[in-house]
């Protein structure tokens, strides 16, 4: 990356390979020039041995996609990633079968992840950016320390693995805070860097801001001076917690305000590498996440869960693109500051605070301007003595100040470059475009249209429009002109037209309804054609579209725009002359320049929503049918077949609080993640009134339990609970086998020292005699013979309608009964259910439809499963919250056919619960990336276990 903005995408959390390429070509129209890509261990080497790098799982078409919208890769392949996943993407086998400390140079932790490291690094050897791939740099593991020394040889472990495997590209790593380590020494890396999310990661107060953080300079200088200062994960949004406030209020903390604010300061620290986390999180499906996330792994982003864009997009899309246009801010020094004093400059305004960087070749001067106090939300104004090329001023001069509403950064600009050769003496206004574009320097300015803005650069060539407005002042100044901003200005005003020069100014609104998308290169020997600055500088403006995915101009001059339409709105063009029509999606659009008062450099044209958008709305779902999935607590019911838990050795760290020696964690028996069930076995002599168990399933997680055929209670709350379980009067059959029944919700295993997580029963004893057998049952095959590769290792828990495969298309449900899923369960009380029902959807091509699946949104003491054709795509927790809608994607759901939902409904305690469930489109655009595959593998009969 050269200066420039990367962020977050996890592909695992997008299941869907045609829908990346949507994401990647999102990130570039913001802006960006890099993506930072995490790999899941788990995901990938299920079993001992077995690397798999198929379906959503391929390395391959994520490198494909990238390339073709024209962003490098950062890859974060771990095996360590954190993410809020499981383990923090550990593969549970090794969490189980390893006996020694994880993350350390432990030759059997080295022997489990080498078939996976060595995997990436064949994956990436033929995508590096020295082979004319997107790939510019690989992580090492992710925030660690550097001692003891296991850590550290452990790191050089990884690194000698990669290289010794044909990785050439930069190895990075991500410091958690300023914590000094693989800096220099065992295990040091090429690019070193800090990680930092000063807001934290509680939503629930989300107006309530931390300072920024100020001595990140002073850090860098400190420690490596001689790399690039690198910051690979700032906060872009927030996880948020069972129970929590939900995303909305995520994104409202790490909102628009956060990003001027938060983000320009890591500009004033000098960085020249950041990668803000996330852009977009997707979704945890399955046994995807850690216990201290729900499903939705949203996380506030600039672009939602759903995939649609945020205001954040906005936002971020002002900063890259300036970024992108402004080549002097990619080499600067850091001059100073207000509290070390910036020499030749004075900051008129006590209440602000400022930092000067300077490009030190073309004297180019850039001035963050920010609140003292970061997090005020008070008007305060300022004024600014500095030095130019033409001798000290003081900015502005037209007007007493500059103002800041509250929460706001702005950047102010000296003899700055723009185009192949035109000039801005100064700006208190902020570039959102500067460039060249068909010959003529184009520069696009913005600011809010309740302040005043100032600027003066030095016109060329004869004007063929000046502005009419009012609000905005032309006057000479020597060689240059000064221009003033009034406040009421809104839309888009053309300050200054020429065949050599066109200058723009808008609010902030309209600016961020226009895309600069890349003109690939036409030289198809060029391997990054499609890459900005390395491989294409040509650009086009296009303002109006939701989203502008790509454009190209063809050799008879037409510029073929692609991309996303929420409404009907005016196209505004800036292009070369060479371009002498327009399409949008194929379809010619008629341009004209009538409506710009003779300009010859912006035409306008109108883009119209389909009418059959309106007609696409989502089927209600009916005809449920209906079967009972707990038969282990009937009568008769063999577990023979099942695995006996007689374990007495563990690898895990945590041992059993009291029992008999015996173990019973899931992950010991191939069962770590989703639902797993236990049954106890003891022959009674009459005397047996309770059993005492601690339960272990992570935060949130529940458990219920039976005495033969019938309920005692529920438990959730915490990690682990440790209760007495009183047996039911007339529950124990005297002289014959008794079964305790425990199913127990598997919320993920722990991450950062506690990967080895003691998911299960963490102690039984009856409160007299002894359990003779306990068995366990969790997921149909354990870690090796699980039947369903497509949707992976994770996907299934070991309920008996999972283990038979209810949840899947094509399942036979003819002789079940029908009962509608409010109507709840039969008995009334606790206990498991299936309800599966199918639609169809016939959604016209040419269409991207945000779908979701709308729960209930009562207390209720359950718990559900959603399943969308065969994929565990939510679990709602409906005591806890927050979560009710359940984003899922094309390619999950089948846009052009037959879909099937199942919902696992288990009823937490002998009470009645009735849940509802709604199909919702949230929106639905016009365009789409393009086809979408669907791989739903449909049921094949399995062998009940």
């Amino acid at each position: 990356m050269t200066k420039g903005s990367s962020y977050k995408f996890h592909t695992f959390r997008l299941p869907v390979p045609d829908l990346w390429l949507d994401i990647f070509q999102k990130m570039v129209a913001a802006g960006l020039n890099a993506a930072s890509i995490y790999i899941h261990w788990g995901l990938t080497n299920p079993a001992p041995g077995v690397i798999d790098f198929d379906d959503w799982r391929a390395l391959q078409p994520i490198f494909d996609a990238a390339k073709l919208a024209g962003i490098f890769i950062v890859l974060r392949p771990g095996p360590y990633i954190n993410a809020e996943t499981t383990a923090g993407g550990i593969a549970h086998w090794a969490t189980s079968l390893v006996a020694s400390e994880l993350r350390t140079n432990a030759t059997d932790f080295k022997e489990a992840w080498t078939p996976y490291v060595e995997g990436i690094a064949a994956a990436v050897k033929p995508n590096q950016v020295s082979s004319g791939g997107p790939i510019i740099a690989v992580q090492i593991d992710n925030e660690y320390s550097q001692t003891p020394i296991q850590r550290a040889e452990y790191f050089a472990q990884l690194e000698r693995s990669f290289l010794d495997n044909g990785v050439v590209v930069p190895l990075t790593y991500n410091d958690p805070n300023e914590g000094r380590n693989f800096i220099n020494g065992t295990g040091a890396v090429d690019i070193y860097g800090l990680d930092s999310y000063p807001q934290g990661f509680d939503c629930s107060h989300p107006r309530d801001w931390r300072p920024v953080v100020l001595n990140y300079h002073q850090y860098h200088e400190q420690v490596n001076p001689s790399q690039p200062w690198y910051i690979p994960e700032f906060q872009g949004g927030s996880f948020d917690p069972w129970g929590g406030p939900g995303y909305d209020a995520c994104e409202l903390l790490t909102g628009p305000d956060f990003q001027d604010v938060f983000y320009k300061q890591n500009w004033a620290s000098n960085a020249k590498l950041i990668s803000y986390y996330m852009l977009y999180g997707g979704t945890s499906w399955g046994g995807i996440p850690f216990p201290g996330v729900y499903t939705s792994y949203d996380y506030g982003s600039a672009i939602r869960e759903s995939r649609a864009l945020s205001p954040k997009f906005d936002e971020l899309k002002r900063q890259a693109l300036f970024i992108r246009s402004s080549p002097e801010f990619r080499k600067t020094d850091w001059i100073g500051d207000t509290s070390t004093g910036i020499p030749g400059v004075t900051l008129n305004g006590s209440a602000a605070f400022v930092t000067l960087l300077k490009n030190p070749d073309t004297g180019s001067g850039f001035f963050i301007v920010r609140q003292n106090n970061s997090t005020s939300t008070a008007l305060t104004n300022f004024s600014l003595t500095v030095p130019t090329s033409v001798g000290t001023l003081t900015i502005p001069q037209t007007f007493n100040s500059v103002a800041l509403n509250g929460r706001q950064s702005k950047v102010i600009l000296t003899d700055y470059t723009f185009g192949s050769k035109s000039h801005v003496l100064y700006s208190t206004a902020s570039v959102f475009f500067a460039g060249t574009i068909g010959g003529r320097d184009v520069l696009f300015l913005f600011g809010d249209s309740d302040q005043s803005h100032e600027f003066s650069f030095t016109p060329s060539g004869k004007p063929t429009i000046r502005p009419t407005e009012s609000n905005v002042k032309l006057s000479k100044d020597g060689s240059s002109t000064l221009v003033s901003v009034l406040p009421g200005s809104t839309g888009l005003v053309t300050v200054w037209e020429s065949d050599a020069q066109l200058v723009l100014f808008s609010d902030p609104v309209t600016a961020a309804t226009f895309w600069a998308p890349v003109i690939p290169s036409t030289d198809n020997s060029t391997p990054l054609k499609n890459f900005w600055q390395f491989g294409s500088n040509t650009t086009v403006l296009v303002g109006g579209p939701y989203l502008v995915r790509n454009a190209t101009i063809t050799r008879s001059g037409e510029l073929a725009l692609r991309g996303d339409l929420n409404d009907s709105a005016i196209l505004t063009v800036i292009a070369p002359p060479s371009v002498k029509s327009v399409s949008w999606n194929g379809v010619r659009v008629p341009t004209d320049f009538t409506g710009n008062s003779g300009s010859r450099a912006i035409r306008t044209g109108h883009l119209s929503l389909s009418s059959d958008i309106e007609s696409i709305t989502p089927p209600t779902l009916t005809d449920w049918k209906f079967a009972d999935s707990l038969p282990e607590i009937k009568p008769g019911f063999s577990d023979a077949d099942w695995i006996v838990a007689n374990h007495t050795t563990t690898n895990i760290t945590t041992k059993p609080i009291f029992g008999d020696g015996r173990i019973l964690y899931g992950c010991d028996y191939g069962f770590c993640e989703n639902i797993v069930l236990w049954r106890g076995h003891f022959n009674a002599t009459g005397s047996e009134t309770s059993a005492n168990l601690a339960i272990n399933g992570g935060s949130a997680f529940a458990a219920s339990v039976w005495i033969n055929d019938q309920f005692i209670s529920s438990t959730s709350g915490g990690s682990e609970t440790n209760a007495i379980y009183t047996f039911p009067e007339g529950s124990i059959h005297e002289g014959a086998d008794n079964v305790i029944t425990v199913i127990q919700d598997n919320m993920g295993n722990d991450e950062d020292s506690n990967e080895k997580s003691q998911r299960g029963i963490t102690g039984f004893k009856l409160n007299t005699g002894n359990f003779s057998v306990w068995s366990v049952q969790g997921k149909v095959g354990g870690y090796l013979e699980y039947p369903d590769k497509a949707r992976g290792i994770l996907n299934e828990g070991g309920l008996f309608g999972e283990r038979e495969g209810w949840h899947l298309p094509g399942f036979d449900t003819s002789t079940w009964t029908s009962r509608s899923l409010s109507d709840g369960l039969p008995s009334g009380g606790a206990g498991v259910g299936f309800f599966v029902t199918t639609f169809d959807l016939s959604i016209p091509k040419g269409k991207d439809v945000f779908a979701s699946f709308q729960f209930d949104s009562i207390n209720q003491p359950y718990r559900a499963i959603l399943f969308v054709n065969g994929w565990h795509f939510g679990k709602r927790v409906a005591n806890m919250g927050p979560q009710t809608k359940f984003p899922v994607p094309q390619g999950i759901l089948d846009y052009n056919g037959k879909n099937t939902v199942a919902i696992v409904l288990w009823a937490l305690e002998n009470t009645a619960v009735s849940p509802s469930l709604d199909l919702i489109f949230d929106n639905v655009l016009d365009g789409g990336v393009g086809s979408i595959a669907v791989n739903n593998p449909p049921w094949k009969s399995r062998l009940t276990i």
